[in-house]
């Protein structure tokens, strides 16, 4: 009973949490605080917690060195832009379509290539992740190289709040079932998990398709923000950017890829106006990282209502290790 009494406790607290967040952010943008260089920033670093997250599912917790993360951004944007532009359908059918679209691609990709490990996985998914935009390119349909310009913009605070929301909640809870317990028993040990009997390229490949699938729903968020897209925004770069998100939050850290994608975008948004010197910064992130904190800032911990109670309290707070 108790159990359930802290379970419901930390449920309302999380709750009331999140009601509050998105109150006062919806205020700012109706009340003009929030500016249209706030609300591009808001929406970007929303954008990016999608992606790193769902990445960090893969890279993290999978430990499946992907670089084809963009690839899936680009089906799950494209796939939504024609029917909702095109064909005229409602955003939440652009959504779901670009979604299962996005996963869907995971899957075909995933099968073949996640018999492979590490620098060959890494160089299949990048490979197929440039076939995808290539692809595109070559689409008349879709504008070839010039993209798609014109496109409604159907995103707004509450799907990008509900985006980021239920990403987190569904990979979190994904990671602590029985399936992310085998997900995470690959990452630490993939023949000792074959001997004890978990097929290690199925759970490979459920990782790579929720990956996938969240990947998608970023890009059916930017498209309908952006108003314009096109196969080059969705280059190894961007793939890049998000690995550095994740690399830098803590490979395994749900936590630490949110505030790395926060800290990125921030950054980013500072250094707009100088491209070149931000790629830099990037470099020199992962350098630093990489020397002095190989495990990135939050490793592989969490952090949960109980440790913020117990920070708040002033008592003597640990992370939850996941």
């Amino acid at each position: 009973m108790k159990m359930l009494e802290t379970r419901w406790g930390k449920f309302i607290i999380e709750v009331v949490a999140l009601a509050v967040i998105f109150t006062l952010v919806q205020y700012f943008i109706t009340a003009g605080i929030f500016n249209q260089y706030h609300q591009i920033t808001l929406t970007s670093m929303c954008i990016n917690i999608i992606l790193a997250v769902s990445l960090n599912l893969i890279n993290g917790f999978t430990g499946q060195l992907s670089l084809g993360h963009a690839g899936f951004m680009a089906v799950g944007a494209y796939v939504s832009v024609v029917l909702t532009k095109f064909m005229g359908m409602p955003f939440i059918v652009g959504i779901i379509a670009g979604c299962l679209g996005a996963a869907l691609a995971g899957f075909v990709i995933g099968v073949p290539t996640l018999r492979l490990k590490g620098d060959y996985l890494a160089i299949a998914t990048l490979g197929f992740g440039e076939i995808i935009r290539v692809i595109l390119q070559n689409i008349d349909y879709v504008g070839g190289p010039a993209g798609v310009v014109g496109i409604p913009k159907l995103t707004s605070w509450g799907w990008l709040f509900a985006g980021v929301v239920v990403t987190i909640f569904v990979i979190q809870n994904l990671i602590n079932s029985s399936y992310g317990r085998a997900i995470i028993s690959v990452r630490e040990d993939e023949i000792a998990s074959e001997v004890m009997g978990v097929n290690t390229t199925n759970y490979k490949v459920l990782a790579f398709v929720v990956g996938a699938f969240f990947a998608g729903f970023a890009g059916v968020l930017y498209a309908h923000y952006f108003y314009i897209i096109k196969p080059e925004t969705f280059n190894f770069l961007k793939s890049f950017d998000v690995l550095v998100m994740v690399v830098l939050g803590g490979l395994g850290s749900t936590t630490g890829a949110v505030i790395a994608a926060v800290f990125v975008t921030l950054l980013t948004a500072v250094l707009q106006a100088f491209p070149a010197v931000r790629m830099i910064i990037y470099a020199l992130i992962l350098i630093l990282i990489m020397i002095y904190r190989p495990q990135g800032l939050m490793g592989n911990k969490e952090l949960s209502v109980k440790i913020l109670g117990r920070i708040w309290s002033g008592k003597d707070g640990s992370f939850e290790d996941k």
